[in-house]
């Protein structure tokens, strides 16, 4: 019975990370399908498509799964039109958030959006009634390895980032978003492909969130998240150490 009870175990484990492993994919299917839609099937003459299809390399995204996504969004292979839309709104404690997606239907995207907000203490907002709290900027990570400082500083720079930020842990190179390819390009062609690459929404100032507000914050974001048509959350909160210990 222990043995069996094992292997239930494990095979939970397993249904639950095959499951996981499946959402991811599936937004970055969508991600490759809207790029290849607004510009041409050609990852190297398609800036944006090509950052799609190192992203979902980067989480070991069969090729397969690729080249059928690519032929979709070109029109070559069936496949839903999706749109991009952003949703913004008020948290828990007064933090401001944005959540951008990629949606085939938008009735059913606003309605969970909204379900989300409103089950964990938020309210959904306009367009644009947070969004000026944000900067957009493009945002270009490399692992510490073999990059020095200076090397990345000199490239970056030559290339029109506005700022690198180096750490023990990393570099990460800041742009604005048009500059965003070509200061990835520069990158690439230097240093390889980057484990991250993207545009982002960066609070220009950040809420203090104490104990009673912060685990609802976080169910929200988390129910965001893992929404499907979600591709990405951004909030302007910060925790202090001393409540985050009181939560782990």
């Amino acid at each position: 019975m222990a043995g069996h009870s094992q292997f239930k175990n494990i095979m939970h484990r397993k249904g639950a990370q095959d499951k996981k492993r499946a959402k991811v994919f599936s937004k970055h299917i969508r991600e490759i399908q809207v790029a290849a839609r607004g510009g041409l099937p050609d990852i190297e003459m398609n800036p944006a498509l090509k950052t799609a299809v190192a992203a979902a390399k980067a989480v070991n995204m069969p090729k397969d799964n690729i080249d059928r996504a690519i032929k979709r969004g070109s029109g070559t292979g069936e496949g839903e039109a999706f749109e991009e839309i952003r949703y913004e709104g008020y948290g828990p404690g007064g933090v401001a958030i944005i959540a951008e997606t990629l949606t085939d239907n938008r009735n059913r995207t606003a309605s969970e959006v909204r379900a989300a907000f409103t089950k964990h203490g938020g309210s959904l907002g306009e367009t644009n009634s947070v969004s000026f709290q944000f900067n957009r900027v493009g945002a270009i990570n490399y692992t510490g390895g073999e990059i020095t400082d200076d090397e990345i500083f000199e490239v970056a720079l030559e290339s029109g980032a506005s700022d690198v930020k180096s750490s023990d842990s990393g570099h990460e190179v800041i742009c604005e978003p048009g500059d965003f390819h070509l200061v990835r390009e520069s990158l690439e062609v230097k240093f390889g492909t980057p484990f991250l690459a993207e545009l982002q929404w960066r609070p220009q100032v950040t809420v203090s969130l104490d104990e009673g507000h912060v685990q609802t914050l976080f169910k929200l974001l988390e129910t965001l998240d893992e929404n499907d048509d979600v591709r990405s959350v951004s909030a302007n909160y910060e925790v202090e150490e001393s409540v985050m210990a009181k939560l782990t």
